[in-house]
C-alpha cells in the first residue's frame, strides 16, 4: 500500500491535484505513527506534514482559520494535517483556551469553510482515530516509562485522560456539527495501532481516483574511465571519526 501511496503523490503532482489528510482523534491513538507510514516513501516536496505550534498572539487576533489556510497544498501537493483546525473543538473547548462564543462560531463557520475548499476542486479527508480509555493509559503509561518516547508524553496528554468525558462529548458534538456530504468524517477504530495505519491507508486510496501515470525511463550511463586527475591528500581534510568500527 505504500507503493500505491507513491503512485498516488505521483498522479497529484501529474494532474496538479491538491489533496489534504486531516489526523485527528483521542491522544495516543495512534495518529503520528500512521502520518509517518504514509508519508515513508512520499517526496517531501509533493507530500508534506504540518503540524502547527500553538497560535502566536497576533495569530489569536486573526480569524481563527487564516493560519491553516496559509498551509493549504498548491496545484501537485498533499498535505498532512497532524491536528488541524479541529483544535478549536477539542483540546481549546475543552481546557477553556477559547470561549464559548468562539466555539460555537467555529462550529458553525467549520462546514461553511471545508465546503468552500472542496467547491474549489481541493480533495479533502477527514479521520478521527478512536482508542479505549483503557488502552490510551497503557500507551501514555508506556510511553512516561520510556525515556526515548517521554518527550511525547505532555500536560495536554495528562489532562485527556482526566477529561475523557469532557472530550468525549465534545468529539461528539463536533461530529454532529461538521460531518458533512461534502467532506464526511471517516472513524478509524485504532486499538490496534498496526492494523488501524492499514485500514486507514486502504481506505485513502479506495477514495481517490488515482491512477499511475506514465513516466520517462532514466538509464544509468556507463561508468567512464577514472582520470588522471591529482586529488588531493586525506589528510587534508578532518573526517568524522568511525565510531562505527567500535560497535561491530
Amino acid at each position: 500500500m505504500q507503493g500505491e501511496l507513491v503512485k498516488l503523490q505521483e498522479w497529484v503532482r501529474a494532474e496538479g491535484v491538491r489533496l489534504v489528510v486531516v489526523f485527528e482523534g483521542r491522544d495516543a491513538a495512534g495518529k503520528g505513527s500512521t502520518i509517518k507510514r504514509v508519508a515513508e516513501y512520499l517526496n517531501p516536496r509533493v507530500a508534506r506534514i504540518v503540524a502547527l505550534p500553538a497560535p502566536t498572539e497576533r495569530e489569536r487576533t486573526q480569524w481563527y482559520f487564516q493560519r491553516y489556510i496559509a498551509q493549504l497544498p498548491a496545484a501537485g501537493e498533499i498535505v498532512l494535517f497532524d491536528r488541524s483546525w479541529y483544535n478549536r473543538a477539542g483540546v481549546e473547548h475543552v481546557m477553556g483556551f477559547c470561549s464559548d462564543q468562539e466555539y460555537r462560531r467555529f462550529l458553525v463557520q467549520c462546514p461553511v469553510f471545508e465546503r468552500l475548499l472542496v467547491e474549489d476542486g481541493l480533495l479533502l479527508r477527514k479521520y478521527w482515530f478512536s482508542v479505549s480509555r483503557a488502552e490510551q493509559l497503557r500507551r501514555l503509561s508506556r510511553r512516561s516509562e520510556d525515556p526515548m518516547r517521554r518527550w511525547k508524553l505532555s500536560p495536554m496528554d495528562v489532562e485527556s485522560m482526566v477529561r475523557w468525558d469532557e472530550y468525549s462529548a465534545a468529539r461528539d458534538e463536533m461530529l454532529s456539527a461538521t460531518d458533512i456530504p461534502e467532506c464526511p468524517w471517516y472513524l478509524v477504530e485504532s486499538e490496534d495501532k498496526r492494523r488501524a495505519r492499514i485500514n486507514m491507508i486502504a481506505h485513502l486510496l479506495s477514495t481517490v481516483p488515482y491512477y499511475e501515470p506514465s513516466r520517462p525511463s532514466v538509464e544509468l550511463p556507463a561508468v567512464p574511465p577514472a582520470g588522471s586527475t591529482q586529488r588531493p591528500s586525506r589528510t587534508r581534510y578532518t573526517y568524522v571519526p568511525d565510531h562505527a568500527a567500535g560497535l561491530l
